[in-house]
């Protein structure tokens, strides 16, 4: 094993870093070490590197410069939810959404299947940091890692090398990553969080939402944990500023589940017609919040760069994002044309695709049925890139938050959108979040699932004390922002979307933005309050009628079945659901009981 020169200066000042990266490449029995700064030299050695090993294929440098397709085992797509553990030392403590194991045998099993699993690779580490430099929020961990691809990722996702070991400084305080390659064997495929130790492992996967442990696994869910301990929120959230034509920018965050237009509603581009407003994106996927001096809610997006979902993005549904991946991108798993450009299903298909490839590297035909890139195929991307990209994503402060969405995928049931009547209210809107599954994870899509503040996979704890936290943090604030419920995705009698969507949902965030300042027409509704056409400016969609009845139709009967599969969701966490939140469950079935 070598240990480079630039670590030298770093083992000397933090002991306690020196000692556990030592213990880890002699029991990984890693050939080498390699300490990473971060700096543009050392990622064009990387991305070099990686090619040579074949686990990078450069892109046409005309059409995508400095970027690069990489293809992962088939077996190894998606986010394993059913091998994602929270290592908690009471069960109780994980609740009942989350996998458990005890945190000796899970260290017991990792520890086997650690030892000489880096034999003949190099252990790279990782010095990461997210948030701004200097901010209160911002947070440092390490990752040791032997895989080339996610060190590369990692560059691009994180602030890496100098300014997380400057942050760090000879502090032991660090959140502790630590991921293999291993066999990639999904029978003994491990991603465990052990909350107490403030340590993640991974081990037998290389998908980036199983391996880049910045991301879902320290972003939120050991941050879920630490937020709670510490009174602040760590959440699966965007973050957009939305700029009036009087220059007054209004900072809303937003939590969807995986693939269904969070990215696209944090670059989301107003058409023409609503000349002066602007959208600034501030973040598109992960928000930590807290309560801020003046007792108002502040957040920052702890991460770097984007991590997308390529198959669906184009110009129409996001312009900006297809701007950003224009240069100095990694794609993973989509399709390849012959003079090595990338393509994936919802791109302009041309009539010529003689000697295009899938995402597995196999000739590919449009006729075959067959996708060419995997349904969960993904970009990664550094966030200044981004044609909307706000300055006050480095701000150490952070952006104030005035309104809260939670977003859902249902062709039914749920109204393009709603305003909860109290904060207490918002939380339960939120508790009852449903949507229809998507390719980001393992198992079949098109499936209703519950899935709370789009929290379901990623909160680290028992959901009935993460609801409790949310109530308590609504009690702390002076001036808590409007929460409301969005569903973009609500169809038709012929089974079309009704909502135009995409730059058209400016009138939805700019109706929330009316209610933030005491203006915007509503009608009170079970549900919530939802806005009447006339506040929508509805007279210029190409909406019918009939449709728009549709889309904020609220069917009591409908409703009234499907809480009571509600009430079965509530009733699982026994005495750690909030009485509160109880509380506004009763008062929904009465609201729909009344006619």
């Amino acid at each position: 094993m070598m240990e480079t020169a630039s670590s030298k200066t770093v083992v000397e000042k933090n002991p306690a870093l020196q000692q556990w990266v030592n213990e880890t490449a002699q029991r990984t029995k890693a050939q080498r070490i390699v300490w990473l700064d971060g700096s543009d030299e050392e990622y064009r050695q990387l991305i070099a590197e990686a090619v040579k090993a074949g686990q990078l294929i450069p892109l046409n440098p005309e059409k995508h410069p400095d970027s690069y397709l990489h293809r992962s085992d088939p077996n190894d797509v998606a986010r394993t939810e059913q091998n994602t553990f929270i290592c908690t030392l009471n069960k109780e403590d994980a609740g009942p959404t989350n996998n458990w194991l005890a945190p000796d045998e899970a260290y017991a099993t990792l520890n086997k299947l650690f030892e000489g699993a880096m034999r003949g690779r190099t252990m790279y580490v990782i010095p990461f940091l997210m948030g701004p430099p200097g901010s209160p929020f911002s947070r440092v961990g390490i990752q040791l890692t032997d895989s080339i691809y996610v060190a590369i990722n990692m560059r691009i996702m994180t602030r890496m090398g100098a300014a997380a070991l400057k942050q760090l400084g000879d502090s032991s305080n660090f959140v502790k990553a630590l991921h293999s390659l291993g066999t990639l064997d999904p029978k003994h495929r491990y991603i465990c969080h052990f909350p107490q130790d403030g340590m993640i492992i991974s081990v037998n996967s290389g998908y980036g939402g199983n391996a880049l442990l910045s991301k879902k696994c320290f972003a939120l869910r050991l941050s879920s944990w630490l937020g709670r301990k510490e009174g602040w929120l760590a959440e699966h959230m965007m973050i957009v500023g939305i700029e009036d034509p009087k220059g007054k920018v209004t900072y809303i965050a937003g939590a969807l589940p995986s693939a269904c237009g969070k990215t696209n509603l944090a670059m989301l581009q107003p058409p023409a017609k609503f000349n002066g407003y602007k959208v600034w994106c501030v973040g598109d996927d992960i928000a930590w919040l807290r309560i801020g001096r003046d007792g108002r809610l502040w957040a920052v997006n702890p991460e770097a760069g984007f991590f997308g979902v390529a198959p669906g993005t184009s110009m129409q549904t996001n312009p900006n994002m297809m701007k950003t991946i224009t240069r100095n991108s990694l794609f993973t798993n989509v399709g390849m044309t012959p003079d090595k450009s990338v393509w994936w299903e919802g791109l302009d298909l041309p009539a010529d695709t003689t000697g295009w490839l899938d995402w597995q590297g196999r000739p590919w035909d449009p006729k075959s049925g067959q996708k060419a890139a995997h349904p969960n195929s993904r970009f990664t991307t550094p966030i200044k890139q981004c044609p909307v990209y706000s300055p006050k994503w480095e701000d150490p402060e952070g952006v104030p938050i005035s309104a809260i969405l939670f977003g859902c995928r249902r062709s039914g049931l749920v109204p393009l959108v709603q305003e909860a009547f109290s904060w207490a209210h918002g939380v339960y809107l939120g508790a009852m979040l449903e949507s229809e599954t998507t390719a980001a994870a393992a198992g079949a899509t098109g499936v209703v699932r519950r899935d709370p503040m789009a929290m379901l996979p990623f909160c680290g704890y028992n959901m009935g004390d993460y609801f409790g936290h949310w109530l308590k943090m609504g009690k702390r604030l002076t001036y808590p922002p409007k929460l409301f419920r969005v569903n973009w995705f609500r169809v038709n009698s012929q089974g079309k979307f009704i909502w135009p969507g995409f730059g058209e949902n400016i009138r939805v965030l700019r109706w929330m933005i009316d209610r933030v300042n005491g203006g915007g027409e509503a009608v009170e509704t079970p549900l919530g309050n939802i806005p009447t056409a006339a506040a929508f400016g509805a007279e210029d969609l190409s909406v019918s009628k009939e449709d728009w009845q549709t889309l904020f139709s609220v069917p009591r009967g409908e409703w009234l079945e499907a809480v009571k599969e509600q009430g079965k969701f509530l009733d699982q966490f026994g005495d750690r659901m909030p009485a509160e939140l109880l509380q506004e469950h009763r008062a929904f079935i009465r609201r729909l009981a009344t006619e």
